[in-house]
């Protein structure tokens, strides 16, 4: 594994990644700024780790539907709206559950758990 340095939303974060996934997880690093730097913009939300959560949400969502929208078939494993609130990691891109580990890993260690 080697070691990143990278900003995400002004603040400096080191990060594990891989061996030849370096560039990869640079578009992810850019992909959360961009999304987390979009909700601080906007002026409503302050809190980091709230910005973090929303982030992560609209992320994961987007990849849901790319994913909908490629291969209607996989549009029935969506959970309904009562079950929403469980986690459905199973349904995640696994790139996108190795984010959402790692941003939470170092959310933990700032002492921000989400």
């Amino acid at each position: 594994m080697n070691q990143m340095q990278v900003q995400i939303m002004g603040q400096a974060y080191t990060l594990a990644c891989p061996e030849g996934s370096e560039q990869a997880m640079e578009q992810a690093v850019q992909k959360v700024d961009m999304a987390m730097c979009k909700i601080r913009d906007a002026g409503k939300i302050r809190a980091r780790d709230r910005i973090a959560v929303l982030s992560a949400l609209n992320i994961a969502f987007e990849q849901q539907e790319h994913q909908s929208s490629a291969n209607p078939a996989n549009a029935s494993n969506v959970p309904s709206s009562t079950s929403m609130h469980q986690p459905h990691a199973e349904l995640l891109h696994p790139r996108l559950q190795l984010l959402l580990q790692r941003m939470n890993e170092v959310l933990t260690e700032d002492g921000k758990l989400l």
